[in-house]
């Protein structure tokens, strides 16, 4: 087993967490406006693209080969610290089926996928060496992901091309262990899974072992993300197919000035997220398509004690003009949350599937604890959804069983409309921690099959809401 990065040094320890601070603290001291929209303009006044020296450094110039068989690991690693060497550029992956193992990149690279390129990634796990990265919320060193930054700034991934993890019923899924997706996940009875390791990660996390004791890897199971910068600045994901993840799909950690748009992301597998910024601020998601086997976006911010202890709430986050299909949710926060989401925006997103369950959701539960506030929605187009349109569930998994209140505060949400869905929503917060501060406005809830559930709920407002055709006054 290889160890590629150590744990992070003090310095870059009290670098992220002075800016956590930093950010903290401009966070409490400015109120949000009358209007929370003009806030989502000041996030996309600030959030820029990483720009790059125009340069080029063709992989096949480096003794890469595109024809699927021959790993190009080594090659592309050689483009892209010649690259960084230069001051910076574009490392490009012409058209070609390049195999590779996992993809580091560092500070002002380019990595550029040209149309025709696929970048296909081992099933070998001796081709991902152990670095330092996240996995559900906790902290610990495991295989790379298979495109991986940490630290770095200013890097981009972009392209027509595609990246294909190689996921499937054969590859990777199986690790899950028991499942039920609308896809095979490989697993049958007697084959290992990551279940042994996960509990002990959840366990040395709730005791505070130190994270360069939490080594996994081989014979672990814990599947790595797809894409995943870690503690890095001015991202930009663009333009490129996700096929085939292992895990969750795109997954920023610790980043600020994060950009992801116009992505096809289509995975059908277990656990396979969409879109996952944890802990990061300034966010932009946009013009993407996401077909998931789970969250097509879901916020984070570390779980349990893990995510108190990072204590770093994702925040600022805008989401517009994307597209769902099948997945768990829509938009989620959740439930990895402990570190606290706060000022989330998302607009003009269209939702349809029989396997879509749901709309918008949250998940949190009183194991979890953080505080959720200022979330904003509007112009939300939403054909089907199997389950409710709207979800607040805090009997998700431990629920009620923790000492950790969970804060669920300012939900607007405007111009909702849906065409099918069993309920309106389900809003559940626990007898000790309500969900408040909801309101509904010039939204209307078609083809509703059922009763909305509201369950320790306070505050929740409607405003012209019509259901069925008709205009209601309360919910529940």
């Amino acid at each position: 087993m290889r160890m590629e990065l150590m744990s992070p040094s003090r310095r870059d320890l009290l670098r992220f967490g002075g800016a956590s601070a930093a950010l903290a603290v401009a966070g409490r001291a400015s109120a949000m406006p009358a209007d929370p929209w003009l806030h989502a303009a000041q996030i996309l006044r600030t959030v820029k693209a990483p720009h790059f020296p125009a340069r080029t450094f063709d992989i096949t110039k480096y003794g890469a080969k595109g024809d699927g068989l021959a790993l190009n690991s080594d090659a592309i690693a050689k483009a892209v610290a010649a690259c960084a060497a230069a001051g910076g550029g574009r490392v490009l992956v012409p058209a070609g089926t390049f195999l590779t193992g996992a993809v580091h990149l560092k500070s002002n690279v380019e990595l550029h996928l040209a149309e025709g390129a696929t970048l296909r990634f081992s099933t070998d796990t001796a081709h991902y060496p152990i670095v330092l990265t996240r996995w559900e919320g906790m902290e610990l060193f495991n295989y790379s992901p298979l495109v991986y930054a940490y630290g770095q700034k200013n890097i981009a991934i972009t392209g027509s091309g595609t990246l294909d993890g190689q996921g499937g019923a054969q590859h990777w899924w199986s690790w899950k262990g028991p499942w039920h997706g609308t896809v095979d996940g490989g697993w049958r009875e007697g084959m290992p899974n990551q279940l042994p390791a996960r509990k002990k990660l959840f366990e040395m996390a709730e005791a505070g072992v130190p994270v360069e004791k939490r080594v996994f890897g081989d014979g672990a199971y814990l599947r790595p993300s797809f894409i995943e910068p870690y503690a890095c600045e001015n991202v930009l994901i663009e333009g490129v197919r996700l096929r085939g993840a292992p895990f969750w799909q795109v997954h920023p950690v610790l980043c600020r000035n994060v950009i992801v748009r116009n992505l096809d992301i289509l995975g059908h597998g277990p656990n396979n997220d969409g879109c996952d910024p944890e802990c990061c601020a300034m966010v932009l998601i946009e013009g993407c398509t996401f077909d998931t086997g789970d969250d097509c976006i879901a916020i984070k911010s570390g779980r349990n004690a893990d995510g108190r202890r990072v204590a770093r709430p994702t925040e600022d986050v805008v989401i517009r003009n994307c597209r769902m299909k099948e997945g768990h949710g829509g938009v989620t926060i959740g439930s990895e949350i402990s570190g606290g989401v706060r000022r989330v925006f998302a607009e003009r997103c269209t939702m349809d599937s029989a396997d879509l369950y749901y709309a918008l959701r949250f998940k949190n539960n009183a194991a979890r604890g953080g505080l959720l506030e200022d979330f904003h929605f509007r112009d939300i187009d939403v054909g089907q959804v199997s389950k409710a349109a709207i979800a607040f569930d805090f009997n998700y998994e431990e629920g009620a069983n923790g000492a950790f209140t969970p804060i669920l505060r300012g939900i607007t949400i405007e111009r909702l409309r849906t065409s099918g869905a069993s309920r309106v929503i389900d809003s559940q917060g626990l007898p000790k921690a309500p969900v408040t501060d909801v309101t509904l406005r010039d939204c209307s809830f078609d083809g509703v099959r059922d009763p909305s559930v509201v369950r320790y709920t306070e505050g929740l407002q409607l405003e012209h809401v019509r259901v069925n055709g008709l205009e209601i006054q309360s919910l529940g």
